[in-house]
C-alpha cells in the first residue's frame, strides 16, 4: 500500500539512499557484459541475485508482492515487469531492459537501462536513444519550486516530437527506505501543474517510451506489460534527490 504523505529525508537517510543507488548502478554495469546472444534472461537474473548477495545487500523484487525474481528483464515488446526465465534467450538485434533494487541498510537503489544486444534495427536503435533523452530532460526540470508536471511534459513533448509514445499506465515514484511511496511522477503532463519539488524528496523518474501506441496490456502473469500493438519499447530510469539548488541522481556510479 502505497502512502501519500511525500517524505522529507534527512541528511543521514540520503547518505543511505547514495549508498544504495551507487550499487544499483554498479550492479547494471557488472550485468552490462553478459548481456548477448545466447544468454537467457533467467542467468542475468541469477547473476545479479548472486552478486547482489556478494555485497551484502538484498533484491528489493524478490517476493515483493510475490514477484518472483531478483531483477525485472523487459524485452522487445515488453514495457516492464518482464520475468526472467531459462526459455527466454537474446537474440541478435533485440533490445533489453533491466530493472534493479538492491536494499542496502534498508534503503532502495532504483535504476534501469535499455541494453542494445548485438546490432539492433535503426528504429530501436532510435527509440533507445530517445528514451534515454527523455530521461535526462525530465531530469533537467527538477529544482527546488518546480513541479511534477514540468518533467512530464518536458519527457511527452520530446519523445512524440520523435514520433514515439509516452506510457500512461505506469509512472515514476518516491522511494526511500519504502519502495514505493508518493509523490507518483507521470512522464506526460502540462507544466506548472502538481506537486511542488521541495528539497530531500527522492523519487524516480523512468519513461517507458513506446515505438508505436501507449496502450498496454497485461500478461496472465500478472505482472508483465507488454505494448497492445507488440511495437518496440524502451526504458531508462534513475533516482534522484531535489536538492538546495537543482538535483543530485543517487543511482550514478
Amino acid at each position: 500500500m502505497k502512502t501519500e504523505l511525500i517524505v522529507i529525508l534527512s541528511q543521514r537517510e540520503l547518505d543511505k539512499m547514495r549508498q544504495a543507488g551507487r550499487l544499483a548502478a554498479k550492479l547494471l554495469q557488472h550485468l552490462e557484459p553478459l548481456v548477448k546472444p545466447g544468454v537467457s534472461t533467467l542467468q542475468l537474473n541469477d547473476e545479479a541475485e548472486r552478486w547482489t548477495q556478494a555485497q551484502g545487500a538484498k533484491s528489493a523484487p524478490l517476493g515483493y508482492k510475490g514477484y518472483p525474481k531478483s531483477i525485472c528483464t523487459s524485452v522487445n515488446e515488453v514495457i516492464c515487469h518482464g520475468i526472467p526465465n531459462a526459455k527466454q534467450i537474446l537474440k541478435e538485434g533485440d533490445i533489453i531492459n533491466i530493472d534493479v533494487t538492491p536494499i542496502v541498510d534498508g534503503y532502495h537503489g532504483d535504476t534501469s537501462k535499455t541494453f542494445l544486444v548485438g546490432t539492433p534495427s535503426p528504429t530501436a536503435k532510435k527509440l533507445v536513444e530517445v528514451t534515454q533523452k527523455c530521461l535526462s530532460l525530465g531530469i533537467a526540470e527538477v529544482k527546488p519550486g518546480g513541479r511534477i508536471g514540468d518533467i512530464g511534459a518536458a519527457i511527452q513533448e520530446y519523445a512524440e516530437a520523435q514520433g514515439f509514445s509516452v506510457v500512461r499506465d505506469f509512472v515514476g515514484h518516491g522511494i526511500s527506505n519504502i519502495f514505493h511511496t508518493a509523490p507518483d511522477v507521470p512522464h506526460y503532463g502540462t507544466r506548472d501543474k502538481g506537486k511542488r519539488l521541495r528539497p530531500g524528496m527522492v523519487f524516480t523518474i523512468e519513461p517507458m517510451i513506446n515505438e508505436g501506441s501507449y496502450e498496454v496490456e497485461m500478461l496472465n502473469d500478472g505482472w508483465t506489460a507488454v505494448t497492445r500493438d507488440r511495437k518496440l519499447s524502451a526504458q531508462f530510469e534513475h533516482t534522484l534527490a531535489v536538492t538546495e539548488d537543482g538535483v543530485e541522481i543517487l543511482t550514478l556510479p
